[in-house]
Formats: C-alpha cells, sequence, structure tokens
C-alpha cells in the first residue's frame, strides 16, 4: 500500500506506506552505501541513489479501495532519493574536505534541479537524518530528498506568513528576521559573507539552530559558486561545532527550506534557509515531545535560548580550534 489519506481535521495529506514496514534489518557486517556491495559503484565521492522502499513514486500505485464521499484518497505521487554523502560507512561530515562537501553541495543542487523539472512535484524537500537517537538504524553518511506532490503543512504555514508579510511591510519576512538576530547579536552562533548559523529568538529546542542564506535566494540552486562553496563549510562547521558541544557525535534532523516549485511565485517573500533539529536538552538527557508539542504544536523549550546560544559558540570555536 502506498498513497495520500486526506486528514481533514489540519487540512493536510498523510503518507501511508504499509510497504516500508517490509524493510529488512540491515545486517551488521554489510552495509548497501558501501562498496563492494553491489548496490553501489566501487568509486563514488558522492553519490544519488534511488531509495528501495519508497513512500513515493512517479508511477504510483492507485490508492486502495477505502475512499467514501467523507474519506479522500490520492496516489502517492512524487519522488525519494537517498544522497550518499561518502563512501566512507562512518565518515562524518567534518571529517571531509571542504572540497568534498561543495561536490555534496552541488548534487544537491543539481538534484533539485531534476526533481523540479516534474511539473506535478509542488515541493522539493532536502533533509537529514543523523544518530540513533532520531531514529536513525543506518549509520552510513546520507541525506535524504522527497519530491511532494502537495506542499507539506509546515511550509503551507511559512509561506502564508511570508506573504502577509510582505503585502503589509512590502519587504521580506525572513530578511528582516536574520537582521533583527544579527543587530541583537546574542543568539547568533556564527557567520560569514553568505550565511549565518543562530539560535532562533523562538526556538522550540535547546539547540535547534537556523541557518541562513544572507542574500535573499529561494532555493539552493540559485547559489552561485561561492555561496554554493560557503554552504559547504559553513554546515561542515555547523556540525562539527555540535559534535564539540559534548565531544560526540551530535544526532539532530537537518531540514532544507526551499520556496515551493511549480505552484507560483515566491520570488519577493520567500527566502532559504536550513532548520536543525536536535533532540538533545543535555548531554545525556533527550527532549521528549510530550502531549503539549505532539498534540497541539504547542512547544516547550526547557532552556534560555540566549545560554544554550553561549554554549554553542563555545562549542564552536572548540571545533575550529582543532583545524
Amino acid at each position: 500500500m502506498a498513497e495520500l489519506r486526506w486528514h481533514p481535521l489540519i487540512k493536510d495529506w498523510v503518507m501511508i506506506a504499509s510497504h516500508r514496514q517490509a524493510r529488512p534489518q540491515m545486517p551488521k557486517d554489510w552495509c548497501p552505501f558501501c562498496p563492494g556491495s553491489g548496490k553501489v559503484p566501487e568509486h563514488y565521492e558522492v553519490l544519488k541513489y534511488d531509495n528501495d522502499f519508497p513512500a513515493l513514486s512517479q508511477a504510483p500505485p492507485l490508492p486502495d479501495d477505502v475512499a467514501t464521499d467523507f474519506f479522500k484518497t490520492a496516489p502517492a505521487y512524487g519522488k525519494c532519493e537517498v544522497i550518499l554523502y561518502s563512501p566512507g560507512h562512518t565518515t562524518t561530515l567534518p571529517e571531509l574536505s571542504d572540497a568534498h562537501v561543495e561536490k555534496l553541495v552541488n548534487l544537491w543542487c543539481e538534484r533539485f534541479t531534476a526533481l523540479k523539472a516534474d511539473e506535478k512535484i509542488k515541493y522539493v524537500f532536502l533533509f537529514e537524518n543523523r544518530g540513533e537517537a532520531v531514529g536513525v538504524t543506518m549509520p552510513h553518511p546520507h541525506g535524504q530528498i522527497y519530491g511532494y506532490s502537495v506542499i507539506p503543512k509546515k511550509i503551507q504555514l511559512e509561506v502564508e506568513s511570508a506573504k502577509e508579510y510582505y503585502a503589509e511591510k512590502g519587504k521580506c519576512l525572513f530578511c528582516d528576521m536574520l537582521k533583527a538576530e544579527q543587530d541583537f547579536g546574542k543568539r547568533v552562533i556564527f557567520q560569514n559573507e553568505h550565511f549565518t548559523v543562530f539560535l532562533p529568538f523562538f526556538t522550540e529546542y535547546p539547540y535547534g539552530v537556523y541557518l541562513f542564506s544572507n542574500r535573499h535566494r529561494q532555493n539552493i540552486a540559485q547559489f552561485d559558486a561561492e555561496e554554493r562553496r560557503a554552504l559547504a563549510v559553513t554546515l561542515k562547521h555547523t556540525v562539527g561545532m555540535f559534535d564539540a558541544l559534548f565531544d560526540y557525535k551530535f544526532p539532530y534532523m537537518m531540514c532544507m527550506h526551499n520556496a515551493p516549485v511549480n505552484s507560483g511565485d515566491y520570488e519577493k517573500d520567500y527566502h532559504f534557509h536550513i532548520e536543525f533539529f536536535p533532540p538533545m536538552r543535555s548531554a545525556d538527557k533527550v527532549k521528549f515531545n510530550a502531549s503539549s508539542e505532539t498534540g497541539c504544536w504547542a512547544h516547550c523549550n526547557p532552556t534560555c535560548p540566549e545560554n544554550t546560544a553561549q554554549e554553542l559558540r563555545a562549542a564552536y570555536e572548540r571545533y575550529m580550534a582543532t583545524l
């Protein structure tokens, strides 16, 4: 079974992909992403790999015969890809060279453009899940790309807010937010000519940093060569900062927010950024989303962002001292 089902209470589609339950548990001495597995080339640096158990497909099956006048279904149209960061099974992003991470950024741009070319796809989502604390069972360094046939609810909310703000102020909501954080300063972790990494005023997670493009860009494919190099280095240093925070490979969910595709004009009001959702609230404690966060999206951060920003700046300085 692979289909979309309409959730009328929140006006959103839910992916139903029961076939993913059949995914095998990988043996400890074999990895499909390692050279020699028979699943990938013997030699590669970064690689696009079509997901073996996709939740979305460009040739989706017909939905199950369960729709009624009230319950709505739709084909699970889209694309699911895996992006392999390195042939090294345990290599981490900070351990890769700047040039290698730049190749990864270029591959992200290439795949964003390729998925965007399918007019049925309305949102291209690049993301990475890292660490057992967020449910990762495959330690080989990789991220994923989903191409959705609908704009996900959170992105809808962002787009609506951005368009309302632009209609009222005549300016980009994200640009003004970035300037406000830079002017205040205390939550900025580090910045360079092209990108700023900061802990937002409203962050839902203790270490939930945002990475913003300093220039007004709608998606990753719009970056020039210099910006792509800068994004590679900024991402590498952000993950290195996380790893230096508690001196272990820090778990996180990394979510790239690009403007929707094939569904309107976002040139004036949307702004590329990356959101990190690390599950840790201290070195040995996980911040679980309890009833408030899960049931009604009423988030509660158990830390003070200005204080945790100081921790992150110190971790960044420790990491940079090792380079």
